[in-house]
């Protein structure tokens, strides 16, 4: 008998314009104060949470989108 390799893991593919993997949504917050290590507060509809800026250059005010906790885009700098 011939031992075959075990076939290859299914990878969730993405089609059109979402990732079945991450949903591929990004949400715009406002930056309420910068913390240390590259940590901010941004007012969410939930109310504050805590998420990471190290990516971007966002000051208190600005608006950020944000996808799994991670600051990736600034959209609006503030006033």
């Amino acid at each position: 008998m011939t031992a075959h390799p075990p076939p290859a893991p299914a990878v969730p593919a993405c089609h059109g314009d979402v990732c079945i993997t991450c949903s591929d949504v990004a949400v715009a917050v406002r930056v309420r104060e910068l913390l240390a290590d590259g940590l901010a507060v941004v007012d969410t509809d939930a109310g504050p949470e805590e998420v990471s800026v190290a990516l971007v250059e966002a000051g208190p005010g600005d608006v950020v989108l944000v996808h799994a906790k991670e600051a990736i885009a600034v959209v609006e700098r503030r006033p």
